[in-house]
């Protein structure tokens, strides 16, 4: 069956190809999904080993993590989303895979802080073309029946992603060095991609539909911004989520260094021993989220903001007391229950987002939702957070016996730097890394303020948006 097919609008509301095939289909993009998040994650698994190499401050590792990353990645989401419904999905797909995967092996030829920050901007252009269309393509390849499990399969390449790229990454550290580490994750990439361009087929579009199912009119996008900036709902929850976003991405570089500047422990130890069992944590998290908030829904209808506006609640003091904790088995512990309650909202937050537009809005609802938290969470994020700690460490030295001697940027790998002011970089780096994870932590409780505030209009938007959509069925 020849591409071109893809472009044929077939409504047969079965599933496309055989069982076999489109289960390899599967597979094979949730192994690219994972491989985005390997990928994207990578670099907070090495950061100290790069923070040490390159002298960075905390603002300027922010900076890769967040910004460098997400600008990108969040300006190209919605052009190539509207591009994937023109073109081949999987040409974008396997073109992409294969752009950011050579773009994480350059980080590991990288010279300094600006060439890593390019190469850090590439993976964010090439990993915009993975979601959209394959979220596209699997909706074509299983019916409606189908494509719940499909997609949540699909999903979980988010959380796989993120702990593999602990377990890879901290596994290559303790062998290998952080360059290395992104040319032997960032290689495979290259594979998947090429297998990508090679073995599967285009679906044709719309082939899975139901031949009855009723095609709602599309709104312009001057339209859809119209209908979302009318509700309040989604609005006051997006800033939930923002915020949420906002400390969570910045913990994810930070948390790695607290385990290493407080508690001396190495970064391959860290991402193997700390932060997978964190993720897995986050993982369960999402999960349980979402199966409390279906539970509570049958007898709440707001149940789908203060589920996570109270997990958000509970989240706050119970991260803090992690990275005050003296020992590191309480703090993995800690770690572990705020981080299965910080991603309670995952869910809900697109949940929510469809739930007050009307069905032709839906869409733009989520990519809106996406850009805002990808934009201002992802990408201003880690750099506020890096700049927070790089003034608590300014000022621990400042105060301490050693103003003058090391400087916010210090590294504990300069051989340059005696035993004892080697340990005055890593206290006064641990001082400034522990109090921005206290305060990014601190956040969670606006996040949970925003959520519980979400409740007040969510049933008035709720309704008025049910009762348009029954008024656009009686007209139909």
């Amino acid at each position: 069956m020849s591409d071109s097919a893809g472009t044929a609008a077939v409504a047969s509301g079965q599933s496309y190809a055989s069982f076999e095939y489109r289960t390899y289909v599967l597979i094979t993009l949730t192994i690219v999904y994972t491989f985005n998040f390997i990928d994207r994650i990578l670099i907070s698994v090495v950061s100290v080993p790069i923070i040490n190499e390159f002298e960075l401050s905390q603002f300027q590792f922010g900076l890769l993590s967040g910004i460098g990353f997400a600008l990108f990645y969040t300006l190209l989401g919605i052009p190539i989303a509207n591009l994937s419904e023109k073109m081949s999905r999987k040409l974008i797909i396997g073109v992409c895979v294969i752009l950011w995967s050579l773009a994480t092996v350059l980080c590991g030829f990288a010279t300094g802080f600006v060439t890593l920050l390019l190469a850090r901007m590439l993976v964010g252009i090439g990993e915009a073309g993975c979601t959209p269309p394959a979220n596209s393509m699997i909706s074509d390849y299983y019916a409606p029946v189908a494509r719940p499990t499909a997609l949540g399969i699909y999903a979980m390449g988010v959380t796989a992603g993120g702990v593999l790229a602990q377990l890879f990454g901290g596994f290559i550290l303790e062998i290998f060095t952080w360059r290395e580490a992104f040319i032997y994750v960032g290689a495979p990439g290259i594979v998947i991609g090429i297998l990508v361009l090679l073995t599967i087929k285009e679906p044709p579009r719309g082939y899975s539909d139901p031949p009855t199912a009723e095609k709602p009119e599309k709104a312009s996008f001057g339209e859809a911004l119209s209908e979302i900036f009318s509700k309040r709902t989604f609005w006051v929850m997006t800033t939930g989520a923002t915020i949420a976003a906002f400390a969570g991405y910045a913990l994810v570089g930070l948390q790695p260094q607290h385990v290493v500047f407080t508690h001396e422990f190495t970064p391959g130890q860290t991402a193997i021993m700390f932060m997978a069992p964190v993720g897995l944590a986050g993982t369960f998290g999402a999960f349980l989220g979402g199966y409390l908030t279906q539970q509570a829904s049958k007898s709440s209808a707001t149940a789908a903001t203060w589920v996570p506006g109270l997990a958000f609640l509970l989240c706050a003091p119970v991260y803090a007391s992690a990275f005050l904790a003296g020992h590191h088995v309480p703090m993995l512990i800690l770690m572990m229950i705020a981080g299965l309650l910080q991603y309670f909202y995952l869910g809900a937050q697109y949940n929510i987002a469809q739930a007050v537009v009307s069905l032709r809005v839906r869409a733009t609802s989520i990519a809106i939702l996406l850009f805002v938290v990808n934009l201002i969470g992802y990408g201003v994020g880690p750099p506020a957070m890096g700049i927070i700690a790089d003034n608590l460490t300014t000022s621990w030295i400042a105060s301490s016996a050693y103003a003058g001697e090391i400087a916010a940027t210090c590294s504990i790998a300069d051989p340059n730097l005696s035993p004892e002011l080697v340990d005055a970089c890593r206290d006064a780096r641990a001082y400034g890394v522990k109090w921005a994870c206290v305060t990014a932590t601190g956040l969670f409780l606006l996040a949970s303020l925003f959520f519980l505030l979400s409740g007040r209009s969510f049933v008035g938007d709720l309704y008025v948006n049910q009762s348009s959509q029954k008024q656009e069925e009686s007209h139909a």
